[in-house]
């Protein structure tokens, strides 16, 4: 029986999320999350076939629960679901790992569809033309970092000091300074503006 994960701050919407996924399989078990830490505790607590993710959660916004959510379970399927439905926001879900994108817009034929395809292991998204090179590049260098590092990534995009993110994470200060290191090596820059640059160019 296939387990999947609806994730929508909406409830109307997380209904109608509901009903394709019945359509698409039907006897599956279907989990709701509102927020990003239902999601992670949803996928601790067993495996799952796939993850409907939308972009905007009340604790997550833009690629950045998508990059969490595929360091810390790569082998889940995560298709997007979002009312941004730009070609470089489709590109950039996909090259960030993304096996499906699945415009809010849709009808439910069309979500039907889409879903059957992502749980069959066909990937599934509106034609919006290719990767640029350095788009796909920027994508491959996120997805290198580690779950810790991307929250550390994530901590210094919103303005938190080392000793803030360190508290965050539970670990001390000199982790945090030994894991920026590693993090500015890996994304290819030398300094915190750069690497918050670097991580609001991607909406992460």
């Amino acid at each position: 029986m296939d387990r999947i994960v609806v994730a929508d701050d909406h409830p109307l919407f997380r209904a109608a999320l509901r009903s394709a996924v019945e359509k698409a399989a039907p006897g599956a078990e279907i989990l709701e999350c509102a927020s990003l830490a239902e999601v992670q505790a949803a996928l601790a607590s067993g495996a799952a076939d796939l993850l409907l993710l939308d972009l905007k959660l009340s604790d997550s916004e833009g690629m950045a629960g998508l990059t969490l959510i595929r360091a810390d379970h790569p082998a889940v399927p995560v298709a997007i679901v979002s009312a941004s439905e730009e070609p470089q926001t489709v590109r950039r879900a996909l090259t960030l790992g993304a096996a499906g994108f699945i415009p809010k817009s849709a009808a439910l034929p069309v979500m039907v569809e889409a879903i059957s395809a992502v749980l069959a292991g066909d990937g599934w998204s509106p034609d919006v033309g290719e990767a640029e090179a350095e788009e796909g590049d920027l994508a491959a260098r996120i997805a290198s970092l580690t779950p810790s590092q991307v929250r550390i990534l994530e901590g210094l995009r919103a303005g938190r000091l080392n000793k803030q993110i360190a508290f965050d994470l539970g670990v001390t200060e000199a982790t945090i300074k030994a894991h920026l290191t590693s993090v500015f090596r890996k994304l290819g820059v030398h300094n915190r503006t750069q690497a918050v640059i670097l991580a609001q160019s991607i909406d992460l």
